[in-house]
């Protein structure tokens, strides 16, 4: 995995994709430091690699213990 500013991504983004393309290598590209995005190889969205958000229904559950329960009794009222 290789780390990019903005700016520099900016000018570089012809290698990138094709470094994304040909070697399957992930930029993360940052703004101010910060990452933001990142430029992966088109087949990573292919694979099952990427999930949907359905997948994680209920992965939460139980996770907030009492306080989920008091909101539910709140929702009575």
């Amino acid at each position: 995995m290789y780390e990019i500013d903005a700016e520099e991504a900016r000018q570089k983004l012809p290698e990138l994709l094709d470094r994304a393309r040909t070697k399957r290598l992930v930029t993360i590209v940052r703004k101010r430091g910060v990452p933001c995005a990142a430029i992966v190889p088109l087949s990573y969205l292919r694979e099952d690699n990427v999930k949907s958000i359905s997948s994680l229904r209920g992965s939460g559950k139980g996770v907030y213990g009492d306080a989920a329960e008091f909101v539910e009794g709140e929702r009575d009222w």
